[in-house]
């Protein structure tokens, strides 16, 4: 528990003026480099080999469907403000093509919370079979948990395979502070 002078202390450090939009698109760039970072940094040898229990998945497969959720996503909600960009192939694309591809789905989603942001916080196109509420912080919400679920799959394949990743990896996927000052 923090004592009183710790807590003055935190009251003299100077604050920047509390930005919503900012803090909103700030932190969708940070999930991003937090996907990034896993996928850079998981053993070459694993990409190609299969899921355990899901033949027809392979690690690279489980890694490419982040991109090309987000590039469903973006299809459906920009739809009438940007073009989605291309899907990745999942059983050819490599590690530095899905980075890539990473980062321009990336730019879209900023674009989408962006529009939807000057939209009174509400998603620019709402597909009627949407599951997931229709203003932008439930949606990057829902899109980030979705990230955060198939990072934990990555990570637990790998331990799967014995290939268990360094503590440098895992524990990093849980500096955002880190992560964030990477992703600016």
């Amino acid at each position: 528990m923090a004592t009183l002078n710790q807590h003055r202390a935190l009251r003299r450090v100077p604050q920047k003026a509390f930005d919503p939009a900012g803090e909103i698109l700030d932190t969708w760039k940070t999930n991003n480099r937090v996907t990034v970072f896993l996928v850079e940094r998981l053993p070459k040898e694993l990409w190609p080999l299969k899921v355990p229990g899901i033949p027809r998945r392979t690690i690279r497969s489980l890694a490419a469907h982040i991109h090309n959720a987000r590039c469903m996503w973006i299809k459906m909600v920009g739809r009438n403000i940007l073009k989605a960009p291309p899907r990745v192939n999942l059983g050819s694309v490599t590690q530095k093509q899905l980075v890539k591809a990473l980062d321009h789905s990336s730019e879209a989603l900023l674009k989408i919370y962006h529009a939807s942001l000057d939209n009174n916080g509400r998603l620019p196109t709402v597909p009627p079979w949407m599951n997931v509420q229709p203003e932008v912080v439930h949606f990057m919400s829902y899109l980030i948990a979705h990230e955060g679920h198939h990072r934990g799959q990555l990570i637990m394949v790998a331990r799967q395979f014995g290939k268990r990743l360094p503590g440098e990896v895992t524990h990093g996927l849980w500096q955002w502070t880190k992560r964030a000052k990477e992703a600016r």
